[in-house]
């Protein structure tokens, strides 16, 4: 059987990793337990999340068993990475609907039930926690003057830094430490941009308890400039259907770049490398062929089967030239809001086709909006009842995105 560090590694997943030969050892002769932690600070998972998903999916099915830890507790405080600004505190009962959000998303790819995968909270412990001896057992193994090199702490020294957030470390490693007691927890996985949070638990766990156990960072959700994929000039891409459709969704893999093919398919797909490969190198515009495979996998992966085969059949019809898709996404709005006419940057911002006014007027006066078959240059346009046909309407964003309104 081949080692799945072998295959985390040929499909593009290992970014940095604590003694690899050891952990490649490891994983070949036995089944371990290993973790990655999802901080609730939104209602859903984003498409960036597939990344340590696909990690969790191959380590599982090597036979290895994953927990899920979902920061009811470290999301009280908030990760300080990446952020110029504190984040945002949120209380308590929105963490945990958001936590149950999250439930429900990671149930569509794990057995949650049969015991092969473990879902815990962080709160369970850290809310229990006494101040001061967290401090005297935990505290003294972490060096002020080695976090403060961190580029998560040292970047925010300028426009400030709350002792909450610097706390963050702390409370985050103490993650591993109480899975290596509670479960034989060895291996701590998360994005690169974690490692040094991984790190820190990682490093706890071998001085308090002396034992040898492993971190692992798997590469972010990017694309060839560098960019983070899953965002769109609407937002963030979500794994919720009811924030991001699953036409959307498909929509959003089937424009990636030609230069990102083959590394989407290689990590967001369960397709063999050498299929990847050989699609990856389609020349010219076969590359769509390849593109409208990835989109019909990791929307199959994520929304199943019958939502992948809708979106796949809407986004043919439309860019066949066969016209409006029932399953294509749409807005209902009342006939009677168009006896006298809305104006055309409120259908923007309704359908979600633009952020915010500005940003709509912005794609208008740039050529970029087509109202049924006439690009529109003039803002501010009404639409009006005459507008429609058989009470429908679509508008276009660009070449390629589409919303279709619908009278009721």
């Amino acid at each position: 059987m081949v080692n799945v560090f072998d295959i985390l590694e040929e499909r593009g997943f290992v970014e940095q990793c604590t003694h690899p030969e050891d952990l490649r050892e490891l994983l070949g002769r036995e089944q371990i337990t290993f973790y990655i932690g999802f901080d609730a600070t939104a209602p859903s998972l984003t498409m960036g999340h597939l990344i340590p998903i696909m990690s969790i999916l191959h380590m599982y099915r090597a036979g290895h068993r994953p927990i899920l830890v979902l920061g009811g507790g470290t999301t009280m405080i908030g990760d300080p990475s990446g952020k110029s600004e504190m984040r945002q505190i949120l209380s308590k009962d929105t963490i945990d609907e958001n936590i149950e959000g999250f439930k429900r998303q990671f149930s569509r790819f794990l057995d949650l039930d049969d015991g092969s995968t473990l879902v815990v909270n962080n709160a369970d412990w850290l809310l229990e926690l006494n101040f001061m001896e967290f401090m005297r057992d935990v505290g003294q193994h972490f060096s002020i003057n080695r976090m403060l090199s961190l580029e998560t702490y040292k970047s925010r020294l300028e426009t400030g830094l709350t002792f909450l957030e610097f706390s963050y470390l702390l409370t985050q490693s103490y993650d591993f430490l109480e899975l290596f007691r509670r479960y034989n927890c060895r291996l701590q996985m998360g994005g690169n941009d974690q490692w040094s949070n991984i790190l820190g638990g990682y490093e706890l766990v071998r001085k308090v308890e002396r034992k040898s156990v492993f971190a692992l960072t798997v590469k972010l959700l990017t694309t060839s400039m560098g960019q983070k994929m899953g965002k769109t000039e609407a937002g963030t891409v979500w794994l919720d259907p009811e924030r991001t459709s699953p036409y959307e969704f498909y929509q959003y893999l089937r424009n990636v770049d030609d230069a990102d093919v083959g590394k989407t398919l290689a990590l967001l797909t369960f397709l063999p490398m050498d299929e990847v490969r050989r699609l990856a190198s389609l020349p010219g515009a076969e590359i769509n062929q390849a593109k409208e495979i990835l989109a019909y996998e990791v929307t199959k992966l994520v929304h199943g089967e019958e939502e992948a085969g809708k979106a796949r059949k809407t986004a043919r019809a439309l860019f066949g030239g066969k016209g409006a898709d029932k399953d294509m996404p749409s807005t209902k709005f009342d006939r009677k809001d168009f006896q006298e006419g809305v104006d055309l940057l409120t259908l923007l911002t309704k359908t979600g086709l633009a952020a915010s006014r500005s940003e709509g007027r912005r794609l208008v006066e740039q050529g970029g909006i087509t109202v049924g078959e006439n690009r529109i240059l003039d803002w501010g346009k009404i639409i009006a009842e005459k507008d429609f046909n058989g009470g429908e309407l679509i508008i276009r964003k660009g070449k390629k995105v589409y919303h279709r309104l619908v009278l009721r």
